[in-house]
């Protein structure tokens, strides 16, 4: 298996995959949204306005946004299908082409009929899109239906806009049910932010690539080549015989999770580069790392499966 992580060529990167503007529902303009973000020390985002009928199937054009310093991915939140509990399903792609057909999504009422969510999902991903599974907790996702969307690259296990709207920001239930079934999904934090709330600069990705363009930034997304925070760093993960290293900024605790119960768990004071054995994960597919620094800011790692398939 890969032993260590984070070492490519390249340098972080930090975006947000979940922001909305004057596109759909969001207040500001799209070139507002950029300047902010950018002005916050972001090096890119996506806009991923609601991709219904009610705002004529918006996909926002930002390139005008990009500079030297900054860059866009174009994308949309998209709806169509119905889940378990009768609502209308909410998925990201990013990296949409501008002229990816639009389901029957009307409003954001589900619709008898329309395409389904697996569906969607493929035909975007099969465009070029990095799909991501929408706030599963604030969706009221059953684990049945996150089993039906077969062609996503991630979950977005953190919804900073739903933790300050509502206290349903957090999708790591639903994530492990897929990965405990041998699902091989990563994960992502985002803000989801529509700037009408303090919805903004809670939740991002951190993604390792050698240009800040839109392209090199989607090949790494694919490949899992990022982690996601609302502050901590995580600088490498190296697996030694029986444990984990794990370099990253100044941490309170540090947690390896895994199929099942067990954890290894670290507790301290400004931990910089420690080492946690795996004796009770030996016989767990797949781990995750979590570091938390002492304000209970938590940065995580997508899952490593210990077979070394990708």
């Amino acid at each position: 298996m890969q032993t260590s992580f984070f070492t490519t060529p390249g340098r972080f990167l930090r975006g947000n995959l979940h922001t909305h503007s004057t596109g759909s529902d969001g207040i500001l303009s799209p070139q507002e949204v950029c300047r902010r973000y950018q002005a916050q020390g972001y090096d890119f985002i996506a806009l991923t306005d609601h991709f219904v009928g009610l705002f004529d199937y918006p996909i926002t054009d930002t390139t005008e946004c990009r500079n030297a310093d900054f860059t866009t991915l174009i994308g949309a939140e998209m709806h169509t299908g119905t889940m378990e509990n009768g609502n209308l399903w909410h998925l990201l792609g990013i990296g949409l082409p501008a002229d990816f057909t639009a389901p029957h999504a009307p409003h954001f009422q589900s619709v008898d009929g329309s395409e389904s969510a697996a569906s969607i999902a493929q035909r975007a991903r099969d465009a070029g899109a990095f799909v991501a599974i929408a706030h599963p907790h604030w969706s009221g996702m059953s684990e049945a239906d996150a089993r039906s969307i077969t062609a996503a690259h991630a979950v977005e296990a953190y919804n900073y806009g739903c933790v300050v709207d509502n206290d349903r920001g957090e999708g790591f239930l639903i994530l492990e049910h897929l990965l405990n079934q041998g699902r091989r999904l990563n994960l992502i934090a985002a803000d989801d932010a529509h700037f009408n709330t303090p919805d903004h600069f809670g939740g991002w990705v951190m993604v390792k690539a050698e240009e800040n363009t839109p392209e090199a930034l989607l090949t790494s997304l694919k490949a899992g080549a990022y982690y996601s925070s609302t502050g901590p760093e995580i600088h490498d993960i190296r697996f030694i015989e029986g444990g984990v290293e794990v370099d990253c900024s100044a941490a309170a605790t540090i947690v390896i999770q895994g199929k099942g119960t067990s954890t290894a768990t670290l507790h301290g004071h400004k931990m910089t580069g420690e080492t946690l054995s795996l004796s009770r994960l030996k016989d767990s597919p797949w781990v995750r790392v979590t570091v938390v620094d002492e304000n209970g800011k938590r940065a995580w790692s997508n899952p490593i499966w210990l077979d070394g398939a990708a």
